[in-house]
Protein backbone atom coordinates (compact mmCIF):
# COMPACT_ATOMS: atom_id res chain seq x y z
CA UNK A 1 0.00 0.00 0.00
CA UNK A 2 1.34 3.42 -0.95
CA UNK A 3 2.15 6.01 1.70
CA UNK A 4 1.75 9.73 1.16
CA UNK A 5 5.25 11.19 1.16
CA UNK A 6 6.45 14.78 0.61
CA UNK A 7 10.22 14.49 0.76
CA UNK A 8 11.04 15.49 -2.81
CA UNK A 9 8.32 18.17 -2.87
CA UNK A 10 7.58 16.97 -6.38
CA UNK A 11 4.51 14.82 -7.11
CA UNK A 12 5.97 12.07 -9.33
CA UNK A 13 9.09 11.67 -7.22
CA UNK A 14 7.07 11.59 -3.97
CA UNK A 15 4.59 9.10 -5.43
CA UNK A 16 7.48 6.71 -6.18
CA UNK A 17 8.92 7.18 -2.68
CA UNK A 18 5.51 6.38 -1.22
CA UNK A 19 5.20 3.02 -2.97
CA UNK A 20 8.77 1.84 -3.53
CA UNK A 21 10.88 0.76 -0.55
CA UNK A 22 13.96 0.71 -2.80
CA UNK A 23 13.31 4.30 -3.91
CA UNK A 24 13.14 5.36 -0.24
CA UNK A 25 16.46 3.64 0.52
CA UNK A 26 18.15 5.11 -2.57
CA UNK A 27 16.84 8.59 -1.70
CA UNK A 28 18.27 8.26 1.79
CA UNK A 29 21.60 7.08 0.38
CA UNK A 30 21.76 10.11 -1.93
CA UNK A 31 20.91 12.50 0.92
CA UNK A 32 24.34 13.97 1.57
CA UNK A 33 26.06 17.13 0.41
CA UNK A 34 23.02 18.17 -1.68
CA UNK A 35 19.59 19.64 -0.78
CA UNK A 36 17.18 17.04 0.62
CA UNK A 37 14.62 17.50 -2.16
CA UNK A 38 17.28 16.92 -4.81
CA UNK A 39 18.36 13.69 -3.08
CA UNK A 40 14.82 12.33 -2.84
CA UNK A 41 14.04 13.26 -6.45
CA UNK A 42 17.01 11.09 -7.47
CA UNK A 43 15.19 7.71 -7.44
CA UNK A 44 12.53 9.07 -9.83
CA UNK A 45 15.21 10.48 -12.14
CA UNK A 46 16.98 7.09 -12.19
CA UNK A 47 13.70 5.29 -12.91
CA UNK A 48 12.84 7.69 -15.74
CA UNK A 49 16.22 7.01 -17.32
CA UNK A 50 16.29 3.23 -17.03
CA UNK A 51 12.57 2.82 -17.70
CA UNK A 52 9.99 0.56 -16.10
CA UNK A 53 7.33 0.93 -13.40
CA UNK A 54 9.59 0.66 -10.38
CA UNK A 55 13.23 0.59 -9.39
CA UNK A 56 14.56 -2.96 -9.47
CA UNK A 57 17.56 -3.88 -7.30
CA UNK A 58 18.45 -6.84 -9.54
CA UNK A 59 18.47 -4.65 -12.63
CA UNK A 60 20.54 -1.86 -11.06
CA UNK A 61 22.97 -4.35 -9.48
CA UNK A 62 23.60 -6.01 -12.86
CA UNK A 63 23.92 -2.75 -14.82
CA UNK A 64 27.23 -2.06 -16.52
CA UNK A 65 28.96 0.29 -14.00
CA UNK A 66 30.15 2.76 -16.66
CA UNK A 67 26.72 2.90 -18.28
CA UNK A 68 25.05 3.38 -14.91
CA UNK A 69 27.49 6.18 -14.00
CA UNK A 70 26.70 7.87 -17.33
CA UNK A 71 22.98 7.54 -16.65
CA UNK A 72 23.36 9.14 -13.20
CA UNK A 73 25.65 11.89 -14.58
CA UNK A 74 23.32 12.99 -17.42
CA UNK A 75 22.08 16.56 -17.00
CA UNK A 76 20.37 17.24 -14.70
CA UNK A 77 22.68 14.99 -12.67
CA UNK A 78 21.18 12.85 -9.92
CA UNK A 79 23.82 14.11 -7.45
CA UNK A 80 26.63 16.64 -7.14
CA UNK A 81 29.05 13.66 -7.22
CA UNK A 82 27.30 11.45 -9.79
CA UNK A 83 30.17 9.03 -10.41
CA UNK A 84 30.76 8.06 -6.79
CA UNK A 85 27.03 8.03 -5.99
CA UNK A 86 26.26 5.80 -8.98
CA UNK A 87 28.79 3.34 -7.54
CA UNK A 88 27.17 3.57 -4.10
CA UNK A 89 23.66 3.00 -5.47
CA UNK A 90 24.91 -0.10 -7.30
CA UNK A 91 26.70 -1.38 -4.19
CA UNK A 92 23.50 -0.93 -2.18
CA UNK A 93 21.48 -2.85 -4.78
CA UNK A 94 24.10 -5.61 -5.02
CA UNK A 95 23.97 -6.00 -1.24
CA UNK A 96 20.15 -6.15 -1.30
CA UNK A 97 20.28 -8.83 -4.01
CA UNK A 98 22.85 -10.88 -2.08
CA UNK A 99 21.29 -10.54 1.39
CA UNK A 100 17.58 -9.92 0.80
CA UNK A 101 16.76 -11.39 -2.61
CA UNK A 102 16.63 -7.87 -4.03
CA UNK A 103 13.69 -6.86 -1.82
CA UNK A 104 14.39 -3.58 -0.02
CA UNK A 105 11.37 -4.01 2.27
CA UNK A 106 12.85 -7.30 3.51
CA UNK A 107 15.40 -5.20 5.42
CA UNK A 108 12.67 -4.19 7.88
CA UNK A 109 10.03 -6.89 7.37
CA UNK A 110 9.37 -8.89 10.52
CA UNK A 111 12.06 -7.15 12.59
CA UNK A 112 11.20 -7.51 16.28
CA UNK A 113 13.05 -4.53 17.76
CA UNK A 114 14.30 -1.09 16.80
CA UNK A 115 17.81 -2.11 17.83
CA UNK A 116 17.74 -5.05 15.42
CA UNK A 117 16.46 -2.83 12.61
CA UNK A 118 19.18 -0.25 13.29
CA UNK A 119 21.77 -3.03 13.07
CA UNK A 120 20.35 -4.16 9.71
CA UNK A 121 20.36 -0.60 8.35
CA UNK A 122 23.94 -0.01 9.51
CA UNK A 123 25.00 -3.09 7.56
CA UNK A 124 23.82 -1.48 4.29
CA UNK A 125 26.58 0.00 2.11
CA UNK A 126 26.69 3.77 2.50
CA UNK A 127 24.64 3.79 5.72
CA UNK A 128 26.55 4.95 8.79
CA UNK A 129 25.01 5.26 12.24
CA UNK A 130 23.47 8.73 11.71
CA UNK A 131 21.98 7.93 8.29
CA UNK A 132 20.62 4.63 9.67
CA UNK A 133 19.00 6.39 12.64
CA UNK A 134 17.42 9.01 10.38
CA UNK A 135 16.07 6.32 8.04
CA UNK A 136 14.77 4.32 11.02
CA UNK A 137 12.97 7.46 12.23
CA UNK A 138 11.58 7.99 8.71
CA UNK A 139 10.29 4.41 8.60
CA UNK A 140 8.63 4.81 11.99
CA UNK A 141 7.19 8.28 11.54
CA UNK A 142 6.02 8.07 7.92
CA UNK A 143 5.96 4.45 6.72
CA UNK A 144 4.37 2.83 9.76
CA UNK A 145 7.34 0.52 10.41
CA UNK A 146 7.42 0.57 14.21
CA UNK A 147 9.16 -2.37 15.86
CA UNK A 148 9.42 -2.27 19.65
CA UNK A 149 11.79 0.48 20.79
CA UNK A 150 12.11 2.11 17.36
CA UNK A 151 12.09 5.67 18.74
CA UNK A 152 14.90 4.86 21.19
CA UNK A 153 16.95 3.16 18.46
CA UNK A 154 16.50 6.22 16.21
CA UNK A 155 17.92 8.43 18.96
CA UNK A 156 17.02 12.14 18.82
CA UNK A 157 15.64 11.62 15.28
CA UNK A 158 12.89 9.43 16.70
CA UNK A 159 11.56 12.11 19.06
CA UNK A 160 7.98 13.10 18.43
CA UNK A 161 7.46 16.68 17.30
CA UNK A 162 11.13 17.27 16.50
CA UNK A 163 12.26 18.78 13.21
CA UNK A 164 15.74 17.35 12.95
CA UNK A 165 15.78 15.40 9.69
CA UNK A 166 13.96 14.16 6.59
CA UNK A 167 11.98 11.90 8.93
CA UNK A 168 10.02 15.01 9.95
CA UNK A 169 9.29 16.46 6.51
CA UNK A 170 5.62 16.20 5.64
CA UNK A 171 5.30 19.32 3.50
CA UNK A 172 6.82 22.74 2.74
CA UNK A 173 6.36 24.12 6.29
CA UNK A 174 8.14 21.23 8.00
CA UNK A 175 10.89 21.38 5.35
CA UNK A 176 11.58 24.99 6.38
CA UNK A 177 11.73 23.94 10.07
CA UNK A 178 14.13 21.07 9.36
CA UNK A 179 16.34 23.40 7.27
CA UNK A 180 16.40 25.91 10.14
CA UNK A 181 17.41 23.17 12.61
CA UNK A 182 20.22 22.02 10.30
CA UNK A 183 21.51 25.61 10.02
CA UNK A 184 21.46 25.95 13.82
CA UNK A 185 23.45 22.72 14.15
CA UNK A 186 26.01 23.94 11.59
CA UNK A 187 26.39 27.28 13.40
CA UNK A 188 26.79 25.51 16.75
CA UNK A 189 29.44 23.18 15.29
CA UNK A 190 31.33 26.16 13.82
CA UNK A 191 31.19 28.03 17.14
CA UNK A 192 32.45 24.96 18.99
CA UNK A 193 35.32 24.55 16.52
CA UNK A 194 36.24 28.23 16.84
CA UNK A 195 36.18 27.99 20.63
CA UNK A 196 38.58 25.01 20.54
CA UNK A 197 41.02 26.94 18.35
CA UNK A 198 41.24 29.84 20.82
Amino acid sequence: MATEIHLAQQDEADELLGRSPLAALVGMLLDQQIPMEWAFTGPRTILDRIGGDDLDAHRIAAYDPEEFATLVSEKPAVHRYPGSMAKRVQQLCQFLVAEYGGEAAAVWAGVATGAELLKRLEALPGFGKQKSQIFLALLGKQYGVRPKGWREAAGAYGEQGSYRSVADITGPESLVKVRAHKQEMKQAAKAEKAAKLK
